[in-house]
């Protein structure tokens, strides 16, 4: 699917703007199962998706921004309108990766007709190729019904954070054999309703790797195994912008510090009149 919307480059800040290149396809990546591992990353503004576009296959709009942006407790407030907003900017952000934008809560779960009618405003108005949404064997209806009528599915099973009122804590799952068979069946539930990726998250190390040797489409790990055809995580955190972070996440970066650092050294120049210099002042 191609960018439909552009960056002005004569006035955003966001520069240079990379040349177009063809767009990954959503069975470009169905067909990577058992292959070359996908690559996803999250993505909420445009600047950060022409960032990660050149090394991802796929961004995801995670319904995380609710607490990485927003400074919410949980993603359960985040609305269909913000989650639109942010899957605007990263379409416009990215020409390479399949951009994916997460259903929030309370968007879908009522019934396919609704989950229609959300995901139908998100392609529409973002530009993006797929959404994802959240459940086992009770969304494997909606997944279906959105599959059959030409609306791209990312399924997610395991640690599913939309409801984490009813789950209590954001602990791995798979832990004893109820959780774990339940576990197992919601996967095989939503990779045979339609599902052309499977995220996979805070599932236990052997579960995950059952599930993706045995479900037709690929899975993508978040806290879960490196026998998944693709690994995903928050940017934020795998930038090492927080001091706290799951379990799973490996800091690839220490973004934070270097936040804190330029900002005190600015604030000490705005102190002693050292900033604005020569350079940064029009004389004339």
């Amino acid at each position: 699917m191609s960018t439909t919307y552009q960056l002005d480059t004569a006035t955003s800040r966001a520069n240079p703007t990379p040349a177009p290149v063809k767009r990954l396809t959503v069975p470009s990546l169905r067909a990577r199962k058992g292959k070359e591992p996908i690559v996803a990353l999250t993505a909420y503004t445009a600047r950060m998706a022409q960032l990660l576009d050149p090394h991802c296959d796929l961004l995801l709009v995670g319904d995380s921004l609710g607490q990485v942006i927003y400074g919410l407790p949980s993603t359960v407030p985040v609305t269909l309108d913000t989650m639109i907003a942010h899957g605007a900017a990263v379409v416009r952000g990215s020409y390479r990766s399949v951009v994916a934008v997460d259903m929030p809560f309370g968007s879908y779960e009522a019934s396919p007709s609704q989950a229609f009618a959300s995901a139908a405003r998100v392609l529409k108005e973002t530009g993006a190729a797929a959404v994802k949404l959240e459940g086992g064997e009770a969304m494997a209806e909606t997944v279906a019904f959105l599959s059959m009528r030409g609306i791209p599915v990312v399924g997610h099973v395991g640690l599913t954070p939309q409801a984490i009122n009813a789950l209590g804590s954001y602990r791995a799952r798979g832990k004893g054999e109820a959780e774990r068979a339940k576990v197992l069946s919601d996967a095989h539930a939503i990779a045979e309703a339609g599902a052309f990726l499977l995220v996979l998250e805070g599932v236990l190390e052997l579960i995950a790797r059952e599930i993706t040797a045995s479900v037709g489409c690929p899975t993508i790990g978040i806290g879960a195994s490196a026998a998944c055809d693709g690994q995903i995580l928050v940017t934020e955190d795998m930038l090492g912008l927080f001091e706290r972070t799951p379990r799973f996440v490996k800091k690839y970066g220490a973004l934070a510090e270097v936040v804190k650092e330029a900002a005190k050294t600015y604030a000490e120049e705005v102190r002693t009149r050292s900033f604005p210099g020569e350079a940064q002042i029009y004389a004339s």
